[in-house]
């Protein structure tokens, strides 16, 4: 990409920056409103209960729901990180964000992205050790390995933020701060670069499609053995509680792993923010609130321990 400044825009150390979200009058933007505040809503009332139940509930004091437990604490400041702002601006007619917030912003929602990204590949792992070497399962997943696991997680999401925010907040920034975005991202932030930004797109797409091929590698490679083992089975009960369990979480990686590669991981990503602001939605608000669904409603465990707890409630 070619440096984007010119005569009548000079390099200036920046205060803030707005975020002009969508485009639209108040109707639109009433609705947007509407529609954002239900889903965040959903979306974290949701995954809380998520929390809720797995902390609450013995059954599930597994491996399996010890990661899903972070999943749903990842997706909730996920959202929280993006939305109450997004919120705000929507019904106001300042829509500002100071320089250190959007660096702010910025570093926690890539720190959640790409923790989910590797929290994912994990549990893909611990359902390969589960199905695969079920003998060794207690040793192999033990609750100090598990909470390695989940540290080694985050420790990467914190890298990737690191490395993205360096790399982004080290340009040059010319004097108009209007990001075309409801929220702090690289593609828009890029725009608005007074520099070269080749070497900055670059390491987007090589760290995130690292991210992606790396992650996608390892729960394919688990689910290809699993799926050996599971053919092999000769309990067709057996076979059909695995191949549910399985069947949620291949589709919370697909629909994550799916729109991240359209925003990130592909060249020319960054060209088409109309195109990128319903991506983003869709990754950012969507499928948090469609993990927490995804899991419960197909997982017969889940169902149980919510019926119990709901009893235990009725009772008092």
């Amino acid at each position: 990409m070619s440096p984007q400044g010119n005569g009548n825009l000079s390099v200036m150390p920046l205060q803030e920056f707005v975020l002009d979200g969508f485009a639209g009058g108040l109707q639109t933007q009433s609705l947007l409103f509407a529609l954002f505040l239900a889903l965040y809503m959903v979306a974290v009332l949701a995954n809380l209960t998520m929390i809720m139940i797995i902390t609450l509930d013995a059954s599930l004091h597994s491996p399996m729901y010890f990661f899903l437990k972070n999943l749903s604490f990842v997706d909730v400041c996920y959202l929280s990180v993006i939305y109450p702002k997004a919120l705000a601006n929507t019904v106001s007619s300042s829509k500002v964000i100071t320089f250190e917030g959007c660096i702010i912003q910025f570093f926690f929602f890539s720190l959640m992205g790409a923790t989910e990204a590797f929290l994912l590949a994990v549990m893909a792992y611990d359902r390969f050790v589960a199905i695969c070497s079920p003998v060794h399962y207690p040793i192999s997943m033990c609750p100090s390995i598990c909470a390695r696991l989940v540290l080694g997680c985050y420790c990467g999401g914190c890298l990737n933020s690191i490395l993205q925010a360096s790399f982004t907040f080290t340009l040059p920034f010319c004097s108009s701060n209007h990001i075309d975005h409801f929220f702090c991202d690289v593609p828009p932030l890029l725009k608005l670069a007074c520099a070269d930004t080749t070497i900055n797109e670059l390491v987007m797409f090589g760290i995130c499609g690292l991210i992606i091929v790396g992650t996608t590698l390892v729960v394919l490679v688990s689910y290809g053995y699993i799926t050996v083992t599971i053919l092999r089975m000769r309990s067709g009960g057996g076979r059909h509680k695995l191949f549910s369990t399985c069947g949620s979480h291949l589709t919370a990686v697909s629909l994550l792993y799916g729109t991240v590669f359209v925003m990130y991981a592909q060249p020319g990503a960054v060209e088409s923010m109309e195109q990128g602001k319903v991506v983003s939605v869709f990754y950012t608000l969507v499928i948090p609130m469609l993990n927490p669904l995804v899991y419960s409603l197909r997982n017969k465990d889940v169902q149980e321990a919510l019926w119990r707890l709901g009893q235990k409630h009725t009772a008092t």
